[in-house]
């Protein structure tokens, strides 16, 4: 990772939760690269680290890296609101957390993996490739392709 550093210290790339990040990007904008993490929850976590968020994040130090990485991994303990997090009261285990990258996806597949052994109103829409959150379907969600018209052979 030399190759990315040039001689005033500044990173191209900064790796933050096993995910590459650009270093000329705002630090704020960089951080929502990762998945799980928008706009509001970076400025969030950017703030209860002491970083400002507008600077470039190929210009923060090691340990502003170390602090914003302890702060993804337990946001409620560095100051982020219980509400920010997009884990609520967990099902099994009834806390808050923060789920990010590859994590948060294979929880959402579990999640919805659950509502179709169920069989609850919500599985059943997503195991028929439905609408699920009480959107129209008389005339948009169609899966098939457009028709078209056909003409008549002998015109």
């Amino acid at each position: 990772m030399k190759e990315f550093v040039t001689s005033d210290g500044f990173r191209h790339l900064v790796r933050i939760f096993k995910t590459d990040l650009n270093g000329n990007s705002t630090a704020r904008n960089a951080l929502t690269k990762i998945t799980g993490i928008n706009h509001r929850l970076s400025s969030a976590i950017l703030r209860a680290v002491a970083i400002d968020e507008y600077s470039l994040l190929g210009n923060i130090t090691e340990d502003e890296r170390q602090k914003i990485e302890d702060a993804l991994f337990d946001p409620i303990a560095a100051g982020v609101p219980n509400w920010m997090v997009n884990r609520q009261r967990d099902p099994e285990t009834g806390e808050d957390k923060l789920l990010l990258g590859p994590d948060l996806l294979l929880q959402n597949k579990t999640d919805i993996d659950r509502m179709m052994r169920k069989r609850s109103w919500r599985g059943v829409r997503h195991s028929k490739g439905l609408k699920v959150r009480g959107q129209r379907t008389k005339s948009t969600g169609r899966n098939q392709g457009a028709l078209g018209v056909s003409r008549k052979k002998g015109a």
